[in-house]
């Protein structure tokens, strides 16, 4: 954490929010807890299968910040999307949006399985 942060009690560096696990690492961070878990696929995606207690908020709808800013900004949020690309890109839009504790599985869902 940079001296500006601790000064001003608030992450300077968006990056700093975001923490890139290892399946393992994911696995068991969500599984069988409640957390903010959320898939960014499409719908089609997600309801092909998904991870068990996610919710669908798709990186590509015109709703993706509505829907996130619906979310708790200071509770930890697990994100994932099928390879990693989508779940980075919308790590960097949550930092933007104020989430405080991204943590986004590398790799994506096809690397949890």
């Amino acid at each position: 954490m940079s001296l500006l942060s601790l000064l001003f009690g608030k992450r300077v560096n968006s990056n700093e929010s975001i923490k890139v696990l290892n399946a393992d690492a994911f696995r068991s961070e969500v599984e069988g807890k409640k957390v903010q878990l959320v898939d960014v696929r499409t719908k089609k995606e997600f309801n092909s299968g998904h991870i068990k207690g996610a919710i669908n908020i798709d990186y590509f709808s015109g709703k993706f910040t509505t829907d996130f800013n619906r979310l708790n900004k200071q509770q930890p949020i697990f994100i994932y999307c099928r390879s990693g690309g989508r779940s980075r890109q919308a790590a960097k839009k949550l930092s933007k949006l104020g989430f405080e504790e991204i943590y986004d599985l590398k790799g994506g869902i096809i690397n949890y399985k």
